[in-house]
Parts: C-alpha cells; structure tokens; sequence
C-alpha cells in the first residue's frame, strides 16, 4: 500500500508539474507592452489627410519599426532600447492608430503606405530597414512593391498577401483576444477620438475583409531583400502561406521563431532581435 500511495503521489506531482508548465508557456500569454526609452523627438507630421505621431531615438543607420492593426507604436519598447544603441530607429502610429488620427477615407494597405513613405519624406529619410509586424509586414511588402527605392531591406513578422492566408479561428484564440481588450485600452487612452475605438475597428474590419489580394506575380516583381518571420504557434496567419510568400518573393529568407507566437516581439524579444540583427547582416 504504502508503494502505491507514494507512486500515486509521484503521479500526481508529475500531472501538476506538466499542467503548470502547459498553463505558463510563454506563446500562450500576452506579455504588457513595455516601457517606451525618452525619445529625442517626437511629434505629429501632416501626411495625405491625417496627422500622424512619429519618435525617433538613437544615432545611425535607420530602421523604421511599424506595428500590427489595432495597436500602436509602444509595442516596440524592447526593440527600441535595443536598436536605439546603434540605429536611428523610427516608430509611428499608423492612421487612425494610437496618437495618430483617421479621416473618413477607406483604410488601404496602399493608402498606408503611401502615409509612411510621407512620413519618411517628412522626416528627410532617404532609405530604411523596414521592420513590420502584422499589418505593419503588410505595409513592407507593399513598399517593397510600390516604392522600393525607400528600403534597404524588409522584415516582415506575420504578414499576409492574401485573405484567406489567415486562419478561420483566430477570434476564437484566448491570447488574440486578449489583445484585442488591451488595444482598446491603449486607443482610448492615446487616441485624440477616445470614445470611437468600435467605429474604428469597424473600418478598419472592412480593409481586411477585403484586402491584401497579391498575387504571385505581383510578389515576383520584388527587388529587394526581404525576410519573413512567423511564430511556430501563430494565433493568426497560416504556416504554410508564409512559407508560399518565401517561395514567391525572389530570395526571400524564412525564419520559423520558436515557442512564439502573433505577439513574438512581446514574449521573447532577445531572439526577435537577434533575428532582426541576423536579417540585416544578410543572414
């Protein structure tokens, strides 16, 4: 009895420890947007028919960092201070994000990155790395499309070119929901239209219901070197369409990062840069 007992309690200790390890991995949680480091400027540039808010921070050889939908440029406190030692590093909130305000005009993936591209003509930015996440790698291959004579590079975490390259479940995912609840927070703390975040959602839904819509032969035209990321447990676009946007873009490089997910700059932010660091080496 007693070698029963003490081999159902080595059981049980085991199931906890298996179960507590389970409930604490780290692409199943949403880590809080980090600290913002003081930025040597900042302010609002007057782009197309919006005012969008901009930081800059460090000395050296630019990289423009550009969020997902729905979020802002804080979620790149761990890039920042890193880069920031030996880049200029630029963020921004997109239209109608954050700081930044919208007009009535239908959001775009073109219309945002003909915002950035003002953006950068506004600061007298000639060329960038440009490191996006989300609708923000979105807006990277777009430049690399349509204005490739800004980028020196691309780096695009989770990013789709069509659709139906996101998964059917993503709303039914806890942690992307989670998101979600903190995005709104945020939008109603920075945004100058606090109280208009579901009107705001609801415009931008109608973008991505529809858009982007590329096709191999629009990828195929690409001419600048461009990395795509994805977290092994992506709540939100599909393995095997980024893999397909690595076979379409000529020379693109896949990088699979590893017990992550949408949020991967957030949960393991030393191998998001590392993997940044290593794409700009040529790696």
């Amino acid at each position: 009895m007693r070698g029963t007992a003490i081999g159902i309690l080595t059981f049980f200790s085991m199931f906890l420890a298996v179960a507590g390890a389970r409930s604490a991995e780290r692409w199943a949680e949403l880590p809080a947007f980090p600290s913002m480091p003081a930025a040597k400027t900042s302010g609002m540039a007057e782009v197309n028919d919006i005012k969008m808010y901009y930081a800059e921070y460090g000395e050296g050889d630019p990289i423009l960092f550009i969020h997902g939908g729905l979020g802002n440029a804080e979620v790149w406190g761990h890039q920042v201070a890193d880069f920031a030692k030996d880049h200029l590093v630029i963020v921004a909130d997109s239209r109608g994000h954050g700081r930044s305000t919208r007009s009535q005009q239908p959001f775009g993936y073109d219309l945002m990155t003909s915002d950035y591209v003002a953006l950068l003509d506004y600061l007298k930015i000639d060329k960038v790395t440009l490191v996006g996440w989300s609708d923000g790698g979105i807006i990277g291959i777009d430049m690399a499309m349509k204005h490739p004579e800004k980028l020196t590079r691309v780096i695009a975490q989770a990013a789709n070119v069509t659709t139906d390259g996101v998964k059917a479940d993503v709303m039914d995912n806890k942690t992307f929901n989670d998101y979600i609840d903190v995005a709104g927070e945020q939008y109603r703390k920075l945004s100058p239209t606090p109280n208009e975040y579901d009107a705001f959602v609801k415009q931008i839904s109608e973008m991505w219901a529809t858009q982007p819509t590329w096709t191999a032969a629009d990828l195929g035209k690409i001419s600048v070197p461009v990395t795509l990321a994805i977290g092994d447990h992506d709540e939100a676009v599909k393995l095997d369409h980024t893999e397909m946007m690595a076979k379409q873009i000529p020379g693109a490089k896949l990088v699979i990062l590893k017990d992550v997910s949408h949020f991967a700059m957030l949960q393991d932010p030393a191998a998001y840069d590392g993997m940044i660091r290593g794409a700009m080496a040529g790696r």
